[in-house]
């Protein structure tokens, strides 16, 4: 393990717990970065700076799961206000707000950004056309025996979804039929596509496990050395991290589970972490209520980060990123 210990480019302006997040991929213009926080206020940013692009304003309570398209042009969040809201992401102004019956914890689009999927605690997940939002729900899953924490589409035909039931699950859109279940000691925490859509990263307790989306066999277990809350495998699948109770990042060896960075910046528990779409960076949400931008090669010229004899901020360098 690297004793080496860097410094992450650190994201204001929230004022309460984030506890989500999401990138969108590689566009013309850079890829971008949404937060989602208890303070009602999902946040974008630029993704390889962190810089503050605007504040998505609306809802009335905790917003528990954000979503960008590959394009970045739509954004969509759940929340307590019993709501999930699509936005257009380059004006911040709501396209269509979608009532539920409870807390919506997870929203995600599928693969070429037509369809949305809500998730809530009402252990029902809800599909629904774009092109048509006032039509409702075009499919409608009971789902699990308690919460639902996260859902994703899977191969646009089916759903993976994980639960305070202490279960993964798998869904057949078509006929709503469950076709797979995986049972787990402890609560899965947090659910991962991987961006080539071939690997399904779970955290529970302290091990992140990692499934094949086809087959859905457990290809790696790997233990971590705190309560996980969150786990992120990047995109060439080198490294994964993962963040949870004890206020740490970490970076682990995918193919042999060997700890290769652990670092401390936030002040709270870490609820959230993804890998850019690029590789060149992973962000984290905590506690503390910052989101905090960590390089995968510390010292590597990219974004905010500059060599030490340039008159800019320093190669793994501290920048705290105004909201407004």
């Amino acid at each position: 393990m690297t004793t080496f210990k860097q410094v992450p480019l650190t994201c204001g302006g929230h004022t309460r717990p984030v506890v989500h997040l999401d990138f969108s991929d590689v566009t013309k213009d850079g890829y971008f970065l949404i937060s989602a926080c208890k303070d009602g206020k999902p946040m974008l940013r630029q993704g390889e700076t962190g810089d503050w692009i605007g504040t998505f304003e609306g809802h009335k309570g905790a917003v528990w799961g954000v979503a960008l398209t590959q394009n970045a042009n739509l954004a969509a969040s759940g929340a307590a206000d019993f709501t999930a809201k699509l936005w257009d992401a380059r004006y911040g102004e709501v396209v269509h707000t979608f009532d539920h019956e409870h807390i919506v914890k997870s929203v995600n689009f599928n693969a070429d950004d037509t369809l949305l999927l809500t998730a809530s605690n009402e252990k029902i997940i809800r599909v629904f056309d774009l092109n048509k939002p006032d039509a409702g729900s075009l499919e409608k899953i009971s789902a699990h025996t308690s919460s639902i924490r996260h859902a994703v589409f899977l191969h646009n035909s089916r759903i993976v979804s994980v639960s305070d039931d202490l279960t993964m699950r798998v869904w057949d859109r078509t006929s709503g039929q469950e076709v797979h279940k995986i049972e787990f000691s402890t609560i899965p925490n947090s659910l991962e596509l991987s961006r080539d859509g071939a690997v399904l990263t779970v955290a529970h307790g302290t091990n992140v496990s990692f499934y094949s989306s086809d087959t859905m066999r457990k290809m790696r277990e790997f233990p971590v050395p705190t309560k996980c809350f969150s786990a992120s495998l990047a995109p060439s699948r080198a490294t994964f991290v993962c963040g949870g109770e004890d206020l740490k990042v970490y970076k682990f060896d995918y193919n042999t589970g060997t700890e290769l960075e652990s670092n401390k910046g936030h002040f709270g528990p870490v609820h959230c972490v993804r890998w850019s779409p690029d590789g060149e960076l992973y962000a984290t949400g905590s506690e503390d209520g910052t989101v905090r931008l960590w390089q995968a090669v510390p010292g590597r010229v990219y974004g905010l980060w500059r060599r030490s004899n340039e008159h800019q901020p320093i190669a793994n360098g501290f920048k705290e990123v105004a909201a407004n």
